[in-house]
């Protein structure tokens, strides 16, 4: 089965304060071999670049309203006019607050939902032949 890549370049920014916000390059991934996952890798100063991986759904279900709990919380809202995605991420190293275009983030999801469509994912995984292989044991 072939498998599909689409990714985006994007500039994020990560939130300091009501007034302040440092820009963070990022790529958000989607591979059709892992479909119900996105991956949005940040280019930080730091030796490695750092990942984060959650459900597709979230990502889809934020940019129209409010979702999530736990260590990912994703939202939209308007800053200075202009519609944004919230991302709100937690781990045992910290916490960021980080701002997405919402019309990146939602073209590049199109291509996504396009790529595998909403339902379709489960056929995407390959279970049925393995499952074949397993019972002709």
């Amino acid at each position: 089965m072939d498998h599909t890549v689409v990714e985006r370049e994007l500039e994020l920014k990560l939130v300091l304060s009501p007034d302040r916000s440092v820009p963070v390059p990022a790529r958000l991934g989607y591979r059709s071999d892992d479909p119900y996952a996105v991956h949005v890798t940040f280019h930080i100063d730091s030796e490695r670049p750092v990942d984060w991986t959650f459900a597709r759904e979230l990502l889809v279900e934020g940019v129209f309203r409010p979702c999530g709990h736990g260590d990912v919380r994703v939202w939209p809202t308007k800053v200075d006019g202009r519609g944004v995605v919230l991302m709100a991420l937690s781990s045992p190293d910290g916490d960021a607050l980080l701002e997405a275009p919402a019309a990146q983030v939602s073209a590049w999801l199109e291509r996504t939902l396009r790529a595998v469509p909403p339902g379709s994912e489960g056929g995407r995984l390959g279970l049925d032949g393995a499952l074949d292989e397993l019972l002709a044991r």
